[in-house]
């Protein structure tokens, strides 16, 4: 039987990567390797680490990664991509080009047989005034607009240094505990009203496999900067893996795993 695929917080052209092209190559080989037993691959968010599509030009790079994607659901696989808080600018060249699913939103889906809610995670549970001013602002089409006409040379820059600095300036992500973690709380939330096996998001950094209910299970996929993890569905069981070719094992001793069951 073909498997289901979950990754996310991929980050390709992130400045705190010391080697982009590498970095870019990797995940390519990764896809490469499931092609021939995937049905679906769903890339949940941050994909990108800063991707604004203008309405005749595109960003440079990314073309072995964007050329993988093509090819993937030429060979009739299916790619869906949710948007995260990097990738959020995604309009219309990449689904045409690639052929990729884009969602902007969290969705509810069935995949064979099972309720799924899948989401990149940013915002979920979170009630901060300032991120839901600048999610707002972000998305506002109006802003988007005026963003558009500010030359590259600007944006980009500002984009990739606002980045770097809270990548720098943060801490290594670890689990926090069920009542702390934002993802989790909304999940117990939902899962009292709405039937949902699998709860799936990125953004958080961390690897997480918790069951919530008898029947609920919250599945954070990591992220392809420290863990290269994913997530793999056969339609019966869900687990979490990494891809092994790429773990630094003297990297992974400090790296935090969290899977609870």
């Amino acid at each position: 039987m073909k498997k289901i695929y979950f990754l996310s917080d991929i980050h390709l052209g992130a400045k705190t990567i010391n080697n982009p092209l590498e970095h870019e190559r990797r995940v390519v080989r990764f896809l490469d390797s499931i092609k021939n037993d995937a049905s679906e691959i769903y890339l949940m968010g941050d994909i990108i680490d800063y991707w604004f599509e203008y309405k005749k030009v595109v960003p440079r790079g990314f073309t072995r990664f964007l050329g993988k994607i093509s090819e993937l659901t030429d060979m009739g696989i299916k790619v869906f991509w949710f948007t995260g808080n990097h990738d959020i600018w995604i309009f219309d060249y990449i689904p045409q080009e690639t052929g990729a699913t884009i969602y902007l939103k969290p969705i509810i889906k069935e995949i064979m047989g099972k309720r799924f809610y899948l989401a990149h995670g940013d915002g979920l549970g979170d009630d901060s005034l300032g991120y839901k001013f600048i999610h707002k602002f972000f998305r506002n089409k109006i802003c988007q607009k005026l963003f558009s006409g500010i030359h590259p040379r600007w944006t980009v820059s500002l984009a990739h240094y606002w980045s770097k600095k809270s990548r720098l300036g943060g801490t290594v992500e670890t689990f926090l505990g069920e009542d702390k973690e934002h993802l989790v709380q909304f999940s117990k939330d939902m899962a009292k009203t709405s039937d949902i096996d699998f709860f799936i998001y990125g953004h958080r950094h961390i690897m997480l496999d918790l069951m919530i209910s008898r029947k609920s299970r919250v599945i954070i996929l990591g992220d392809w900067i420290n863990l290269f993890s994913y997530a793999v569905f056969d339609g019966e069981n869900m687990w979490l893996e990494q891809f092994e070719e790429e773990i630094n094992n003297d990297v992974n001793e400090d790296i935090n795993i969290s899977i609870a069951f």
